[in-house]
């Protein structure tokens, strides 16, 4: 259900029949759960935000990126240092724009893994939804390893199976064969055609993914993938305000803080609880701070 301002909303004719945005509102109306927005702009910016990561997932999949673990990572040495994590670091003279949009426009020269790749996805989308002037104010230092994000993206984790177009979810695979640890689990783009975006597994169905996991299960395990109810999406309100915000924005932020766990395709809610790990030690480390 979608409620703008506190009133049922049922407008669904303002986008035509088919387009991705009506999908991902009939697919809100088909939900318990209420979808409240102060205006018909916020809302249309998350339509606008979601179709824009749909189609960034797809020019993943038909670019040539590879999948590889953080150890074999790669990328364009023009705009990204290589760290010893295997994370890329922009480049101090490198604006933020360019070196995300480098990953999709010489794709060959990169590699990376699951996680990371839903990350670079969402900076692509939200670029091709606010423009580069804006994205380049928000988005420096940028640094890309696994779930790390830039704390105005706001990626959370919710708990639901009520998935919509644009949302990243996850399939766990609990038998995985421990010597090739990248096949733990997948991280997928739900896209609006009931097909999922895994890097390197591609575009398939829920079926079709699941069984790629299954073939790689230990020796002897039995125990099917499936996908979960986790659902990682960013902060579509936040970034709405942030859209309409005067032109001489500043956006000053304490940037969170590195975990470098070097476990591959793991979760967004996995790495979540990493990162609160860290800060739950350092405030008990430093009461009185």
């Amino acid at each position: 259900m979608i409620q703008i301002f506190g009133m049922p909303f049922q407008q669904t004719d303002m986008w035509p029949s088919g387009s991705i945005e009506r999908v991902i509102v009939q697919r809100m109306d088909e939900d318990q759960v209420v979808y409240s927005y102060q205006s018909i702009g916020e809302l249309s910016f998350e339509l606008k935000l979601r179709k824009n990561i749909i189609a960034s997932a797809r020019a993943m999949n038909e670019g040539h990126s590879d999948f590889e673990v953080f150890e074999k990572s790669r990328c364009n040495p023009q705009y990204w240092n290589l760290t010893s994590s295997g994370g890329f670091q922009l480049k101090r003279d490198v604006m933020p724009s360019d070196a995300i949009q480098d990953i999709y426009k010489n794709s060959s020269l990169y590699a990376f893994e699951c996680a990371t790749a839903k990350v670079i996805i969402y900076y692509h989308a939200v670029l091709n939804s606010i423009g580069e002037r804006l994205f380049n104010r928000l988005f420096r230092p940028l640094y890309l390893y696994s779930w790390h994000f830039d704390p105005d993206l706001g990626i959370h984790a919710i708990k639901t199976k009520h998935f919509l177009p644009g949302d990243i979810v996850y399939f766990n695979n609990p038998d995985f064969n421990p010597e090739a640890s990248w096949w733990r689990g997948e991280n997928a783009v739900v896209l609006e055609d009931d097909t999922y975006f895994g890097h390197g597994i591609g575009i398939g169905t829920a079926e079709q993914i699941i069984d790629a996991l299954n073939q790689k299960r230990k020796q002897g395990g039995n125990e099917s993938a499936y996908l979960t109810n986790s659902v990682a999406r960013p902060s579509f309100k936040h970034l709405a305000n942030i859209s309409m915000l005067p032109r001489g924005y500043r956006d000053y932020k304490i940037q969170y803080i590195k975990v470098h766990h070097n476990e591959i395709s793991i979760s967004c809610d996995r790495h979540l609880f990493y990162l609160n790990e860290v800060y739950n030690r350092i405030t008990y480390s430093n009461p009185f701070s």
